[in-house]
């Protein structure tokens, strides 16, 4: 094996540390994990590495070739049974994300199919953001094409016929990724109606009636809207119509429960912006069991439970393994592709961390939230309002991105 510089993971294995291909923070790319990769499991011959959760010749799933009088380790009857029942004991237990689905939901963050069908996640999440990244792939060609070809029949003209291809489009990425995963897809709304009302209740509408031309149930459908308190009534009155909404772009407790009271069917609280905002606040690294990100969502997540509400939590936009680990157990978890790969590399243990039960014990206290109430708590929580907006920004971005596209291949 090449020998490789290595670092030890949260987790107890051993990775390689390359330069971040995302220096940004940005969570709509597929490498935004910490870009690590398996190195060589030298553990200095150290007999106490020997029990280590994941064997040492066992490089995260796949078997090394060196024997231990090769790597300087120690051999023998007693420490060969030690090798051989850690080697068995890992394979039994099989990859960390099959593990992690034991606990949770597993969701794809992604719209490529190739990467649906290789992790066989339960429900999958889009946002403009991988959208735009997928139709600009020769392999969706297809799917724009069409988009292209509806929307040249529909009569409008400019910026309307633009968007409406823009719809299509989202809906025709949703209906294959229905085709490949079991369960739900998130479809988001557009970025500049996050404070617009009616305007975020008819697009969720305009989106179901494509959906239902192409056969899908609004069973299957999760409509992303932005945690803006025009988002959240919105999400009010479209769930009671029965139609749900996977409420994005969350960072704070207040969020949260208006969410809940507005019985929205789930959140995505955004674990790695948050911890980019502390990051850069704070000048330092967080370890998993520290990392804001991670505490906002074990918050969130023992006062749904303590208090009895039905919202599904689920945690979005990672960073690094440890994170995601630091959650097992928490209703779901959307995980980029690169994360996903991570995980089904590793077979070391997974524990689960959040516990519905234990959560009803937390001494968390209620949260009494109207409209003024939100508005404030909201204005004074700088990291939530600060990353509230950008999210905003940046979708808003992609999606002039998305419709510049489109309109050029409309000619």
């Amino acid at each position: 094996m090449p020998a490789a510089r290595a670092n030890g993971n949260e987790d107890g294995g051993w990775q390689e540390k390359s330069a971040p291909t995302n220096p940004a923070g940005r969570d709509d790319y597929e490498e935004n994990g910490d870009g690590s990769s398996v190195a060589s499991p030298h553990h200095g011959g150290s007999p106490l590495a020997l029990i280590s959760g994941l064997n040492p010749f066992c490089a995260l799933g796949g078997f090394v070739a060196t024997p231990p009088a090769q790597s300087g380790l120690p051999s023998g009857g007693f420490w060969d049974k030690v090798l051989t029942d850690n080697i068995m004991s890992a394979m039994q237990r099989g990859s960390q994300l099959d593990q992690l689905k034991q606990y949770t939901k597993v969701v794809a963050d992604s719209g490529d199919f190739a990467t649906l069908k290789q992790y066989a996640p339960q429900d999958a999440t889009t946002n403009p953001s991988l959208i735009l990244k997928a139709a600009q792939m020769p392999e969706y060609k297809a799917l724009v094409d069409k988009a292209v070809a509806e929307g040249k029949k529909s009569g409008g003209s400019g910026k309307a016929r633009v968007n409406q291809v823009a719809d299509v489009l989202l809906v025709l990425f949703g209906c294959e990724i229905l085709k490949i995963v079991p369960g739900r897809v998130s479809t988001e709304t557009d970025a500049n109606l996050a404070f617009d009302t009616q305007a975020l209740v008819a697009k969720a509408h305009r989106f179901l009636d494509l959906y239902k031309q192409h056969g899908i149930p609004r069973e299957r459908i999760l409509i992303k809207i932005a945690t803006t308190w025009e988002g959240v009534k919105a999400a009010e009155i479209l769930q009671a119509e029965g139609i749900n909404c996977n409420m994005t772009l969350l960072f704070s407790l207040a969020q949260a429960v208006a969410c809940a009271e507005a019985k929205a069917k789930l959140i995505s609280p955004f674990v790695g912006r948050i911890m980019d905002w502390y990051k850069a606040k704070e000048k330092r690294d967080f370890a998993p069991a520290e990392d804001p990100g991670v505490l906002s969502v074990k918050e969130i997540y023992s006062y749904y439970k303590k208090f009895g509400h039905a919202t599904e939590v689920m945690g979005a936009s990672f960073r690094n393994v440890g994170e995601i680990l630091e959650l097992a157990g928490c209703d779901l978890l959307t995980i980029s592709p690169s994360l996903l790969a991570e995980l089904q590399k590793s077979n070391a243990p997974v524990e689960k961390k959040l516990d519905a039960t234990a959560a009803k014990s937390s001494p968390i206290e209620r949260l009494a939230l109207d409209e003024k109430r939100f508005r404030w708590l909201f204005n004074e929580n700088a990291m939530a309002t600060e990353k509230t907006s950008e999210g905003i920004r940046l979708f808003n971005a992609d999606a002039m991105k998305l419709e510049q596209y489109l309109e050029a291949r409309l000619g």
